[in-house]
């Protein structure tokens, strides 16, 4: 027996598993096989108590904050089936600012015709509303016949008529030109401070054809007038004001003017009657 017990020592001595550095491999496997499934189960545990968190702090918002998210914008999002008409919309806006930037060739002075900017200007400034309601004005108070003052009374009408409407679409559209500049001192007294329409093309051709319709004109003046419209309205796009859509609204709008003004035609006793208010002078002009 005491033979068996020091063969069966010498035996658990030369196992090399009997070893300090080998001790964690006589260990059962129940405790490795729990710990796999502890650590299987924390990030599950992890993901479940961010959840609970998130709903906690849900809950505890305020409903000031919740109305303040409900009151905030959407975000525009992009349109995966996008209608015709706006396809074809968006299609003509875009080609209306590309072909209006190209063509403002003299909106400064380093532009490519920026050396006949000057010239340009001057263009412009002749169907401005200031200069014609004043000048209507000045020839109003010089005229001396009746025919005269029925045509130049209505005519200051159609002025004010146009400079009234087009301010009015103008602060209600609010569109700025293709060129960012800051509207100068005339511009803001005659209020055509935005871009659509455009005013100078609606006035010019409003004055053109009232002019062509009360005047007797020869007929090379008359081509005259008719291109001194079209280039007017053409100069506020070279010099980067109004887009190409702005002056052929600006171009309708003028037509309708007009037309306003022939359907509510003032006779002459109307006509002398007003003169009469605006002069302080209550008898009447013969």
């Amino acid at each position: 027996m005491p033979a068996n017990q020091t063969r069966s020592r010498a035996r658990e001595r030369s196992n090399v598993l009997n070893r300090a550095e080998f001790l964690s491999l006589n260990q059962p496997l129940k405790s490795s096989s729990a710990e796999a499934r502890g650590a299987a189960r924390r990030p599950s545990q992890r993901l479940q108590q961010s959840q609970n968190q998130q709903c906690a702090n849900a809950q505890h918002e305020s409903p000031e904050n919740n109305k303040e998210k409900k009151d905030l914008p959407e975000e525009d999002c992009m349109q995966l089936n996008p209608s015709f008409k706006g396809i074809a919309m968006n299609s003509l806006l875009a080609i209306d600012i590309c072909m209006s930037k190209r063509l403002g060739v003299c909106a400064h002075s380093t532009s490519s015709w920026g050396s006949v900017r000057s010239m340009v200007k001057l263009l412009a400034l002749t169907g401005h509303g200031i200069p014609w309601i004043f000048g209507t004005i000045v020839c109003l108070t010089r005229s001396n016949t009746l025919a005269g003052q029925e045509v130049l009374v209505n005519l200051l009408l159609a002025l004010l008529l146009d400079v009234m409407t087009v301010a009015g679409m103008q602060k209600l559209v609010k569109r700025k030109g293709p060129w960012e500049m800051a509207p100068s001192f005339l511009d803001y007294l005659a209020m055509d401070i935005y871009s659509f329409p455009a005013a100078h093309a609606s006035r010019a051709v409003m004055v053109s054809k009232f002019l062509l319709a009360h005047l007797v004109l020869a007929v090379p003046l008359r081509i005259l007038l008719v291109l001194w419209a079209v280039l007017v309205g053409m100069s506020r796009v070279l010099l980067g004001r109004h887009h190409l859509t702005d002056v052929g609204c600006g171009f309708a709008l003028g037509f309708l003017h007009y037309s306003l003004v022939e359907m509510v035609w003032l006779s002459s006793n109307t006509c002398q009657t007003l003169i009469s208010i605006g002069t302080f002078n209550w008898s009447p002009l013969y």
